[in-house]
């Protein structure tokens, strides 16, 4: 990957996981669709993801949502909008629909240790 591509996926990111929003370093450029899943590195199959949510992801394009116990498809930052799956309650993140319940349960965003991270973030400033 070259170092424009590598620009513009942490620049539209805002410098922060486009998952769970975390926004210290180390930070990934990570494949939406796996390039196991011939995910192409593009700019429309990139994303700016956080440590814990790339290797939580893996591979994986679907989870089943906790509430539903459907499989339905993860949170896609090219193609969808955060505002419309997500919502903070403190440090905890909500999925309000099935694709954000999922991606929670799947990337383990509200690990312990994560809420934790993020607390530890907060008191900080």
């Amino acid at each position: 990957m070259d170092k424009a591509l590598e620009d513009l996926v942490r620049s539209r990111a805002r410098n922060r996981c486009e998952y769970c929003h975390y926004p210290l370093p180390p930070f990934h450029f990570e494949h939406i669709i796996a390039r196991k899943h011939r995910g192409a590195t593009s700019e429309d199959n990139l994303a700016f993801s956080c440590m814990n949510c790339n290797f939580y992801k893996g591979p994986n394009i679907a989870g089943i949502d906790p509430q539903t116990n459907q499989i339905v498809p993860l949170f896609h930052p090219r193609r969808q909008r955060w505002t419309d799956h997500f919502r903070w309650r403190g440090q905890i993140l909500i999925g309000v629909t099935p694709t954000g319940r999922a991606t929670i349960a799947v990337l383990e965003i509200n690990h312990p240790l994560r809420i934790e991270a993020r607390e530890d973030l907060r008191a900080e400033g």
